[in-house]
């Protein structure tokens, strides 16, 4: 039997197979992008694919405090249309 890769969400603390979460990452030279091919090289941080988790992350401002980075509201919105459209 294969072993599933388990990973922690940043806002819930959930541990859930990488397959349900979205890798949002901070890369060396300060940009934040959504990683959907989990390969993208920085710092990163996990987010279950719901849109009451990412309205928790935008109200407590969790992501922005894992990755040290401002967050702009066009990400958020991104990271909207990618969890909708799954």
């Amino acid at each position: 039997m294969k072993k599933i890769p388990l990973r922690r969400c940043v806002v819930s603390r959930e541990q859930l197979p990488k397959g349900e979460l979205l890798r949002i990452v901070r890369t060396k030279d300060g940009n934040v992008e959504v990683d959907l091919t989990g390969k993208i090289g920085g710092r990163g941080a996990y987010i279950k694919k719901s849109i009451e988790v990412l309205e928790e992350a935008k109200k407590r401002k969790v992501l922005e405090r894992v990755l040290e980075v401002k967050i702009e509201d066009k990400l958020y919105d991104q990271i909207a249309n990618i969890i909708n459209n799954n």
